[in-house]
Formats: structure tokens, C-alpha cells, sequence
């Protein structure tokens, strides 16, 4: 027995006019391909076929860009396309675990805070409100620099640092729907409150908290080559965007291929993840669906 369209449900056809319109976004469509192709260059770097990114040579010493070299050398005569890629995961890595880590810890906290109110939800919510009184770059510095320098520990202080933000985003979702009427029958037929936020009352705050966790990826991206410029993220020999930049300071002037490569990948990337979660932010809010 087919089911028509008129008895669809209507998740499904909200997702359906969602996708329609994510389609015809085309700067999120962009958004899409650029982080699409820069995570597919990431993920497939061990098999392509490029120059160890690891391997110096003292005859190609800052070479410019050229049919041998691309993108040019660095100061160690390594090859920098190899090592653009190679960096990718290191930025790409550093923004999903980040991002992981805040949504794991601050949309836990942000439902209790939410759902039951009262003395819990004052005091998590002084707590995060001082948290989100700190700049988050420079909490990511602080908590970076305690932890040692390490590209683990840049991702678990980046991810620490943004909890805050999920942490408010899920408790102001809450308490927009944990008063609407099939809550309060989740409520009137005995279920628990464990059973209720996470049938009833996560689904239902979940297309925020997944365009936020697209646009924080940008900033965790930002915040982790920022944290390797400083020699706090990804250490060498290991290839990290910021920690290319770092080192391209030195040599501006006689090899300015070194700074702009590296630097133009970050700008991509934030781009894009910009450009996604706007993206979706259109296509899944449920007033325009």
C-alpha cells in the first residue's frame, strides 16, 4: 500500500522544501563544494601522488612556484603543494573534533539547564555567561598554553572554548519547546524526562544546533592555525597551515609564495564553512519551510 503525498509526513516533506531550497542557494551550494573538495584532498592525501611533505632538500631551498614545484618551496626545501595538503587534515581535523567536543559536552548541559529549570538552569547559566565573558580565541590561547603545545591539545582547548556557545544556543532552544502541547503529552503519559529529551525534545531543537556546529567548524579553523602560528597547535615537522604561516614570516620578502599559499587556503575554508551553515541556516529554518 503506497502512502500519497497528502499523508507524508510532515518531517519528511519539511526536509524535502529544505533540500529544494538549500538547491537553489547558490553561494551555499559554493560553500559546498569548496569544503567538499579541500575535505576530499585531506582525506585522500596518502594516496596522491605528491612529494612527501616531510622530505627536505638544500638545492630547492625557497623555489618559486614551477612545473617541479607548484606552489613553490620553503625555507627547507620541502615541496608546499604536499604540504598544503597534508595541512588540510590537520585544519579540517582540528574543526570536527573541536566542534564534536563542544556539541558532546554543551548540548547535554544546555538540555538539563533548559528542560528543568529552577536553581539548575541559574547556575549553569551564570557559569556559561562568564565562560562566554572571555573572548574565545583568547580562552583557546590560555587553555592551549596550560595544556601544552600538541595538535590534541589545540583541538581539546578549541573544543572547551566553544562549549559555552552550544551550551546557551540548546538551553534558549529548550525552553522555546518544552511547553508546546505534544511535551506536555509526552508528560501526561508517564514518560521520564530522560526518554522526553531525547525523543521529544532533541529532535526538535537539532537544525540550529547543526547550522552552529557548521559555522563554529569555521571558527575552530581559524582559532587552530592561529594556535599553530603561535607554536601552541600542530608541531614539526608535521604540516600545519598556521604553522606555515609562522615560519613564511620570516622570508616575505624573498619568498612571498611561502605566506600566500597557506594563507589563502584558511580564507577558503572559513569562506566555505560560512557559506554552508548560512546555507542551511536558510534551508532548515522551519518559518520558511
Amino acid at each position: 500500500m503506497t502512502m500519497s503525498a497528502a499523508t507524508l509526513p510532515k518531517a519528511s516533506t519539511s526536509r524535502s522544501r529544505g533540500w529544494q531550497k538549500f538547491r537553489r542557494n547558490r553561494a551555499a551550494l559554493v560553500g559546498l563544494v569548496i569544503v567538499s573538495i579541500i575535505a576530499a584532498l585531506a582525506i585522500l592525501a596518502p594516496v596522491l601522488p605528491i612529494a612527501d611533505h616531510l622530505q627536505t632538500s638544500w638545492t630547492a631551498i625557497r623555489k618559486p612556484p614551477s612545473a617541479e614545484y607548484w606552489m613553490g618551496s620553503d625555507d627547507l626545501g620541502r615541496d608546499i603543494l604536499s604540504r598544503m595538503i597534508w595541512g588540510a587534515q590537520s585544519s579540517l581535523l582540528a574543526g570536527v573534533v573541536s566542534v564534536t567536543i563542544a556539541v558532546v559536552i554543551g548540548v547535554p548541559i544546555g538540555l538539563i539547564a533548559g528542560y528543568f529549570g529552577g536553581w539548575t538552569d541559574i547556575v549553569i547559566s551564570r557559569f556559561t555567561d562568564a565562560l562566554l565573558a572571555l573572548p574565545f580565541l583568547v580562552m583557546a590561547i590560555a587553555l592551549a598554553a596550560f595544556l601544552g603545545p600538541s595538535l590534541t591539545n589545540a583541538m581539546i582547548a578549541i573544543g572547551l572554548s566553544a562549549t559555552p556557545i552550544f551550551i546557551r544556543l540548546t538551553r534558549g532552544q529548550v525552553l522555546a519547546v518544552r511547553s508546546e502541547e505534544y511535551i506536555e503529552g509526552a508528560r501526561s503519559v508517564g514518560l521520564g524526562h530522560v526518554e522526553i529529551m531525547s525523543r521529544y525534545v532533541l529532535p526538535n531543537i537539532l537544525p540550529p544546533i547543526i547550522v552552529q556546529a557548521t559555522l563554529t567548524i569555521a571558527a575552530a579553523i581559524l582559532a587552530e592555525a592561529s594556535l599553530s602560528f603561535l607554536g601552541l597547535g600542530q608541531q614539526a615537522p608535521e604540516a600545519s597551515w598556521g604553522s606555515m604561516l609562522s615560519t613564511a614570516k620570516n622570508f616575505l620578502n624573498q619568498a612571498p609564495w611561502m605566506a600566500m599559499w597557506p594563507g589563502a587556503a584558511i580564507f577558503l575554508v572559513v569562506i566555505g564553512f560560512n557559506l554552508l551553515g548560512d546555507g542551511l541556516r536558510d534551508a532548515l529554518d522551519p518559518r520558511e519551510n
